[in-house]
């Protein structure tokens, strides 16, 4: 062996855990301080306590969170994407259907939708709103998610 190479050998190394627990064993250290032994250990102990000492449960946990956070986000914007008080607007339909139906007093789809389940003849009776107007309009409720109500005659596709 080459000499003056190799660190100082303690054979009486105190070693101390965060418990509050103390030995000795030979080391190259002089005092020794972790964070678990087998006095404290889960598995030693038939305890059921978390060692986390990186963060790893607190990191799991924002992830869980966040994950709850976004399925929350998304059932929110699945319901205002079928909500009733959508303004007829927002589906673009056409200007002279939008200002007909607008000038019939249906500014929203919850309005349109009642209009359509009384049959498609009480849309069509509405000045200056045609056949055209009530396939897009239908359409365009499809397409948002809307369901049609069952009463409407399936004359127009």
């Amino acid at each position: 062996m080459k000499a003056d190479i190799h660190p100082t050998y303690y054979p009486n190394a105190k070693v101390i855990c965060a418990c509050g627990n103390t030995w000795t064993t030979g080391s190259t250290k002089e005092v020794i301080h972790t964070d678990v032994c087998s006095k404290c250990h889960p598995f030693f102990t038939g305890e059921q306590r978390i060692v986390d000492t990186e963060g790893q449960v607190d990191r799991f946990y924002r992830k869980l969170e966040a994950r709850e956070q976004y399925l929350e986000d998304v059932k929110t914007r699945e319901s205002s994407r079928v909500s009733p008080e959508r303004l007829i607007e927002d589906l673009e339909l056409g200007t002279r259907a939008t200002d007909a139906l607008t000038k019939a007093g249906i500014v929203n789809v919850g309005q349109a939708l009642e209009k359509l389940a009384l049959g498609e003849q009480a849309l069509l009776s509405i000045d200056g709103f045609g056949r055209k107007s009530l396939a897009d309009l239908k359409k365009r409720l499809r397409g948002f998610g809307y369901e049609l109500p069952e009463a409407v005659g399936e004359t127009v596709p």
